[in-house]
């Protein structure tokens, strides 16, 4: 592990964890016998793939029946609770620092997504963009892979869900609104914290809070329906911010509101643990504790039903704060229902013809 004085500015994780997938593993014993250092905040490296699948079905029965759709695996953001870490094992990466500066592009995703709309067993149903990693992460402004594939949802007027941090969706506000006149998209905002210090930390490279806030009015007074996610909520460290949180998205327009409590599965208690002690010495303990706390005494719970949400004193009191701040800020807000009934295949201009 690093110490204090060798902590990766601009990085969530600040370690290297073993990938349980692969046979071989790099050490450090021998230091000085090592070409080049192991653990550094090297620059970001760009992986192309090209799946011949992108539309993911989830049966998890917290979700509900759902599909899914990452442009990009991996996260430049480089959120420390991220859960979405421990998929970056299954290609051959590390959950800690890799899963921020290795990202993998799948450039074919908008094609992909047009073959499988265009598919006659295809029926409506929303579709949520990010549901692993953002689909705005740094290289999207580069790229622009999330913007073609809303053209392709605007194309067959096919309901779709965003969620991001990064206010490079203000970019796209034009398709949004005319995804949004015909009641087409949900966008969720997430805001862990009101906190800018607290924000650099857990989260690095998203936008700030402040822009992220009026990525909220901005698209809130336009007419797309926002929901802010106060996720996820650390006991001892960002559970106070909750009444604040959804106030503050409710004078942005905000329609509703939802949370999540941490739960670190995998490698992302290793690399969690490892981050609150070097960030938090003086809290390290408590903030620890009062997650075991939610979580039947261990850092994660996998249960469907108490994953997300916990259990015990300590969430029960982060239910009661939010629903009582929900209740008092959002009261009579809801989101509006995704159209099903928009959904057209375009005809091919011979078609048209007849």
């Amino acid at each position: 592990m690093l110490n204090s004085q060798e902590y990766l500015k601009g990085r969530g994780a600040q370690i290297i964890t073993d990938n349980p997938y692969l046979r071989n593993k790099y050490v450090t014993e021998h230091i000085e016998g090592l070409d080049e250092e192991m653990v550094s905040n090297s620059k970001t490296e760009l992986f192309y793939e090209n799946p011949k699948k992108i539309v993911n079905k989830v049966d998890s029965p917290d979700l509900g029946q759902m599909y899914s759709l990452n442009p990009y695996q991996g996260c430049e953001h480089g959120c420390i609770y991220c859960y979405a870490r421990n998929s970056h094992q299954y290609w051959g990466f590390s959950a800690g620092l890799d899963f921020e500066r290795k990202i993998i592009i799948k450039e074919n995703a908008p094609e992909l997504l047009d073959k499988a709309l265009n598919n006659p067993n295809w029926a409506p149903h929303p579709i949520m963009l990010s549901g692993n990693t953002d689909c705005y992460q740094p290289v999207e402004r580069k790229l622009g892979i999330t913007r073609k594939m809303l053209e392709v949802f605007l194309k067959y007027k096919h309901p779709v869900g965003i969620i991001t941090k990064n206010s490079l969706i203000l970019r796209d506000i034009d398709l949004l609104q005319e995804l949004a006149a015909s009641d087409l998209v949900h966008v969720n905002v997430s805001i862990t914290s009101l906190d800018e210090s607290l924000r650099q930390k857990l989260e690095p490279r998203t936008a700030s809070l402040n822009n992220r806030l009026k990525v909220v009015e901005n698209l809130s007074s336009r007419g797309i329906p926002v929901n802010v996610m106060v996720a996820p909520v650390i006991p001892a460290l960002n559970s106070h911010e909750i009444p604040d949180i959804i106030k503050a998205a409710a004078n942005c327009g905000a329609s509703s509101a939802a949370y999540t409590i941490v739960r670190l599965n995998g490698a992302i208690k290793d690399i969690f643990t490892d981050w609150i002690e070097k960030t938090f010495p003086e809290k390290a303990k408590k903030v620890l504790h009062q997650i075991a706390d939610c979580h039947g005494g261990k850092l994660n719970d996998s249960r469907f039903g108490k994953r997300m949400r916990g259990e015990g004193n300590i969430a029960e009191v982060i239910k009661d704060l939010f629903i009582s701040s929900r209740n008092k800020y959002m009261a009579g807000r809801e989101m509006k229902e995704y159209n099903l009934n928009a959904f057209s295949r375009p005809t091919s201009g011979q078609l048209k013809l007849f």
